[in-house]
């Protein structure tokens, strides 16, 4: 059997991994992060851009337009959050109106439905809270939000059910070529591959360096946000853009799938790629910026703030093809990479599938289902749930009610959950108002329990990132 080896459990990684289990062949995803969508794919808007940012012909105009149209149907069948809710690209400025214009003509060069531009009162008469300094907006209906990370679970998940083994903690450091594949090491291991496929995100150029003397570069682009409690959620309806710079789309205003307010982010290029820290600087400007599309935003409900690295490429576009036998980049995979990703992964998948001659497998499982949400249950639904497990009848995370059941399916499932934040990006344990403060605790106490080991070894993210340190004799 065909071996592949994946680098990179992000949202394209475990994306392509899910398309390539529909055929018969030995797949392996190897992380360096302590679990899946640790990088970009847990840290960015959500936003399935609709597509008249990118310029007609590249790789990001191309593949986000066939993705956007792939996420009613692929959310159904992989069951995670997913809502079209419309966008608008705000103008301030009669002297900017044709860049709006420019904005609408490119979108329709790309083949995107239903465009429309409005003047500021229609705007308005849409999402009321927009600043009156609004003279225009352009309208893309089609533009849509999602749980990035939930995504990306839902692809690993699916994955794993169909054969694909993940292998977290797993750093690839070397690749060489040898007759017939490749050796990578990671983890301390040796992984034999007919074919690589690097989708290592902010780290692509590194993996790439290991295979290739091509050059490539990938800069680390750092966006600051803030989220804002469901006090909020009525603030906007759609998505709310500016007139997007060379630097990105800029600060936005969006409903998050589970009824938040988010607000960013900033674009800052920084040399450590792993460098996520907010700073004063970065937030202020979020404020300052959100309130030019609305003004009233109630800072006093900000619950948290983070940020994110993007992958930004210098050939400014998404690299996608084999850069040498055996050896397949995907890199660059920046905004609006979340969007592409559907597209992406089936493009590379039957790439692939055609160079090593692969054979579909009639054992393939489209389906996957989410753990179940009992917050958003029904009492009779919730009623049957307990009756099946009493554990969902206790209550863990106050705020956003997720139940012991919910964090122990976390756990057991296929690529399940080993720390805190895995557990909070699977049921939103500890993503409410409090910010974990009430349920840290008890969080702890299920980890440890499931995966048989002691308090003090469960970690926040992995590496040394312990919250119980010892214990006190009584």
């Amino acid at each position: 059997m065909r071996k592949i080896v994946i680098v990179g459990a992000g949202v394209i990684g475990c994306g392509v991994a899910r398309e390539l289990s529909r055929y018969r062949a030995d797949i392996v995803v190897l992380e360096r992060e302590n679990d899946i969508s640790c990088g970009t794919s847990k840290a960015n808007s959500g936003i399935v851009h609709a597509g008249f940012d990118a310029h007609t012909g590249s790789n990001k105009a191309k593949f986000n337009v066939a993705g956007n149209a792939m996420f009613d149907a692929l959310a159904k069948e992989l069951d995670f959050p997913f809502r079209r809710n419309g966008a608008f690209v705000l103008c301030f400025d009669d002297s900017q109106t044709d860049r709006l214009r420019a904005l609408y003509d490119q979108g329709i060069g790309n083949g995107v439905t239903e465009l429309r531009i409005l003047d500021g009162d229609e705007a308005r008469r849409m999402s009321p809270n927009l600043s009156d300094r609004v003279v225009a907006a352009l309208y893309a209906p089609t533009s849509g939000i999602v749980s990035p990370y939930e995504m990306t679970v839902a692809y690993a998940e699916n994955a794993a059910r169909n054969g694909v083994r993940f292998r977290r903690n797993c750093e690839v450091t070397a690749i060489r070529a040898r007759e017939g594949g490749w050796n990578v090491t990671a983890g301390g291991e040796e992984f034999f591959a007919d074919v690589v496929i690097n989708c290592a995100g902010v780290y692509a150029d590194t993996v790439h360096r290991m295979a290739s003397d091509e050059p490539l570069q990938v800069v680390a682009r750092k966006g600051e946000y803030v989220l804002l409690d469901k006090e909020c959620g009525g603030l906007t309806d759609q998505t709310l853009f500016q007139l997007p710079t060379h630097m990105g789309k800029g600060i936005l205003i969006a409903p998050t799938t589970h009824g938040n307010i988010l607000v960013g982010p900033t674009a800052t290029d920084v040399e450590d790629k792993r460098d996520v820290d907010t700073t004063p600087e970065g937030l202020r400007t979020v404020i300052d910026k959100a309130r030019l599309s609305v003004p009233q935003l109630p800072t006093r409900s900000i619950i948290t703030q983070f940020s994110g690295l993007r992958a930004h490429c210098d050939r400014n576009d998404f690299v996608i093809g084999w850069a040498r036998e055996g050896f397949y980049d995907v890199a660059g995979i920046e905004s609006p990479g979340l969007t592409a990703s559907p597209a992406i992964a089936t493009h590379v998948a039957q790439d692939v599938a055609r160079k090593l001659d692969l054979q579909t497998d009639d054992a393939f499982v489209a389906e996957r289902r989410a753990i179940p949400c009992f917050a958003r249950l029904d009492d009779r639904a919730r009623a049957e749930l307990i009756a099946s497990d009493p554990a969902y009848g206790q209550i863990v995370c106050r705020c956003e009610t997720v139940t012991e059941g919910e964090i122990v399916e976390s756990i057991r499932r296929p690529v399940g959950a080993v720390d805190l934040d895995g557990v909070k990006r699977r049921t939103r344990a500890g993503m409410g108002r409090c910010q974990s403060g009430f349920c840290t605790a008890r969080i702890l106490q299920i980890l440890a329990r499931e995966l048989g080991t002691d308090v003090a070894d469960v970690t926040k993210k992995g590496g040394d990132s312990r919250i119980v340190f010892g214990r006190l004799d009584k």
